[in-house]
Formats: C-alpha cells, structure tokens, sequence
C-alpha cells in the first residue's frame, strides 16, 4: 500500500534538480537495477523514501529523502556529490514515482542508517526555532540598541550617497562615462560599511549603466532618481507609514529576523501551490527563489533560502505540487516575500495552473504593485492563455508572448539567457495557448513555468 500519501510525478521530481546536468544523471539511475532495499514509509507523517544503489565501490551508496519536512523536502547520501539533492536522490525519487512494484510503501519503519538521519534532521528543524526564540526573549533591549546604531550608521551613508548623487549630476552624467568603475566602487564600499547593502548593491548597478549601450544616459538619470527617492525614505524612515517604511528598510538592506516574524505576524493558512523555483548565483551565494499562490486567498508568495557557493539551498519544493501551510509574510507596502510556517499536510499533487489573464491585466497587476513599491523590478503574474512569439534574434531578444485572441502581447525580458527556456515554452506550447506564470517588470516578461499535460519549468 501507499502510506505516505500520493506520489509526486516525473516532473516534479526533476524540477528539484540542481542543474541539468543532475537531471540527466539522475534519470539514468531511475530504473531497479542499481537498486537494492527500497521503501518508502510515513514516518513522522510527513513520508520517507530510501534505498541502497550500488555504485563504483565495494559498498553502495545509502541513500534517503525526507518527503515534507518544515522546510521542505531533505536529502542525504553517502556519496560524495555536494550537489542537492545528487543524482541518487534524484533517480530514487523517480523510481518511486513509479508506484508501489518500483518501490514498495511500507507500515514498517524506514532501516536504522535512514531512520537515524530523519530522526537527527527532525531534532535540528526544532532546536533553532526555541533557542532563537529564547534569545530574542532575554536579548530585546540590546537588540533595540543594536537597531539604532545601525539605523544611524545607514542615515550616515544616505547622506553622504545624495552628495554623490549631486556631484554628479551638478558635474553632467557625461562625466560618469569616463570616470572608470573604481569611484563607484569606493562609494559602494562605504555603503557596505554602513550597512546598507541595497545602496551598495544599486550604486553598483549605476556603474555598470555607466556608458553601457545606445541610450545609458537616459537609463542611468532614471536609476539616480531611484536611489535618490530611496535615500530621501530612509532619512524620513520614522516620517513614513509603516508599511512603506518596512518597504524602505527592506530595500536598503535590512532584513527582518525570522524567528520574530514569526512569533509576532498572524500566518495566513492556504494552500499554497508551488508555481516555479529557480537558483541564482552571484559567486558568492546560491539563493533559491520559490513563487507559490494561494488557491483561497488568490494571494501571490515568494520563499527565498541560501546556500554556500556550491552547494545548493536545502528548502526545495518541487513545481506542480500543493501544500496546506502557513506562511508568515514579511511586513511590506505590498507583501511578497514570505517564511514558511507549519505544514498541516503532506503535499500533494495540483497540476492545474491557478486563474490568470491576459497581457493587459498582467501590466495592471504590476502597475498596482509599482505603485505600492516604487523599486520594485517586476510582479508574478499568471497569463490564463499566452502563446510564444519567436525573435528573429539569438536568446532571448525579441521573444514576445502574445494574447490568444486580441492584439495585446508582452516583450520577453531580453536577459532570458540563451533563450532554452524559450523554446521550451515554445515546444509546450506548440502554436497553441497555455498557461504561463512568470515576472512582468518594466525589462519585460520572464517565463517561468508553462502547463501542458504537467507543469514544465522554462
């Protein structure tokens, strides 16, 4: 029998891969041969796979998934791969979707080296949330002074930011173009000793505008504008309505402590359904970002977690599936980043997109949102009935996605890599409407996830 609730599909299961080049090694090893001691449990109601694959050695490599743990889905193999999950998680997963003859469900507990590691996993997923809670308790007033001096050293770098911004503007932008990467660099430095990193990181931007292409100067007034109107909500922070002055702070670069968001900000129960997930790397973090949208409440989630260079984040919740949780959103003009709370359940499959619109609606939704938060790059929006228009350039460039009936279409974000994302959509798609969910923002739109007969990660 099946204990452990619906099995995920194909899909799913490759949407956690790390990278390519894990799917295909993962899909290799789907099959039973390599496989020896397979099963698959509820344990601790959230659902367990494991089982032993042989590999180059003399001993095989033990491998175990924790199906739904408070972050998600967990992976541990005795291979050496610092991938997450490795091509052994990947290819057991697979194999049990194949059903109960490829991996048997069992009412027997998982074998001891499994039930170990679930048993320390679960231990650690509840030991950081009472001792952070317990210090935040004992340690409020020096986390209050904390706070200030950190707040003054941010209005200090502010102030001298908008110097700089005068500076250059008094002097002419055409003075930016030969002014070389290093004095932006410095005034980004300081910033980062200010700790403000959202001004470091968008002066940042401003130096690689700096007589970048045909109409830099143009793109670059707009950035100064943007800064200097967040430079100004920061020395007013205190002057502003609270929900734009958490936007401001949370644009400049401080962050709100999880563990007392959650004790203090009511969760908004649903079921979430997970709509994409993509990995970026900067050199040095890997930060996941996870869209869901909530079949009640129709509201729109965003889950970021970290990961060492290398390593990929530990938070994975495969596309296509839906889970009853809570999340706690964190406080903002227009909420959108949210934690992840309690999960009542185990996921279980939705492979029907949520509700959606068309090109008009979705500029309305961003535009809305603009409103809200003036820095904002772009919304998730779901297009109910979109189909692919090829570019006649290379990637991404000049790729747009049309309404099924009517003349309205969006431009595709040019920066959509080498554009295999694209012609993905374009294979789903196949001349016909579908459903996509992406980012609309003022560069454009970036397709995310396209439904066919499953959901499909572009």
């Amino acid at each position: 029998m099946n204990c452990q609730g619906e099995r995920w599909t194909a899909e799913q299961v490759l949407a956690l891969a790390p990278d390519a080049a894990s799917r295909k090694a993962g899909a290799k090893l789907a099959g039973p041969g390599p496989w020896s001691g397979a099963g698959a449990c509820a344990d601790g109601g959230a659902g367990a796979v494991w089982g032993e694959c042989k590999g180059s050695g003399s001993k095989p490599y033990r491998t175990v998934v924790d199906l739904g743990g408070q972050g998600g889905p967990g992976f541990h193999c005795s291979c050496p791969s610092r991938k997450f999950p490795c091509k052994h998680a990947l290819g057991l997963l697979l194999l049990w979707t194949e059903g109960e003859e490829a991996v048997p469900g069992s009412q027997e507990p998982p074998p001891e080296w499994a039930g170990q590691w679930l048993e320390r996993r679960r231990q650690r997923e509840e030991r950081p949330a009472a001792r952070e809670a317990g210090a935040a308790a004992g340690d409020a007033e020096a986390a209050r002074r904390r706070a200030e001096r950190r707040a003054q050293r941010i209005a200090s770098g502010a102030t001298e930011l908008e110097q700089r911004l005068a500076d250059l503007l008094r002097g002419g932008l055409a003075s930016a173009e030969g002014a070389g990467y290093g004095q932006w660099e410095e005034t980004a430095a300081r910033m980062v000793d200010a700790q403000a990193p959202g001004l470091a990181s968008r002066v940042r931007e401003l130096a690689a505008t700096a007589g970048a292409g045909a109409g830099w100067a143009s793109r670059m007034l707009e950035e100064c504008a943007l800064l200097h109107t967040l430079n100004q909500g920061c020395l007013r922070v205190d002057r502003l309505p609270e929900p734009l002055a958490a936007t401001v702070r949370a644009r400049v670069g401080v962050t709100t402590d999880t563990a007392a968001l959650v004790a203090s900000v009511p969760p908004v129960r649903d079921h979430w359904l997970i709509l994409a997930q993509r990995d970026g790397d900067d050199g040095r973090l890997v930060t996941r970002r996870i869209w869901l949208h909530g079949r009640e409440t129709g509201r729109m989630a965003l889950l970021l977690s970290y990961g060492a260079v290398g390593r990929a984040p530990e938070l994975s919740l495969p596309v296509g599936l839906s889970i009853d949780a809570d999340l706690v959103f964190h406080p903002s003009a227009r909420p959108l980043r949210a934690a992840l709370g309690a999960r009542h359940a185990a996921p279980v499959p939705s492979p029907a997109p949520p509700p959606g619109g068309g090109a008009e609606a979705a500029l309305r939704t961003y535009g809305e949102a603009l409103r809200d938060d003036p820095w904002l790059e772009a919304w998730p929006v779901v297009l109910s009935a979109a189909v692919p228009v090829p570019g006649e350039e290379g990637g991404g460039a000049g790729w747009q996605v049309a309404d099924a009936e009517g003349e309205s279409a969006l431009a595709v974000d040019p920066r959509c890599g080498d554009g295999a994302g694209l012609w993905r959509l374009a294979a789903v798609s196949g001349g016909r409407p579908v459903p996509v969910f992406g980012e609309c923002g003022h560069r454009g739109f970036t397709p995310l996830t396209a439904w066919g007969p499953q959901p499909v990660a572009l």
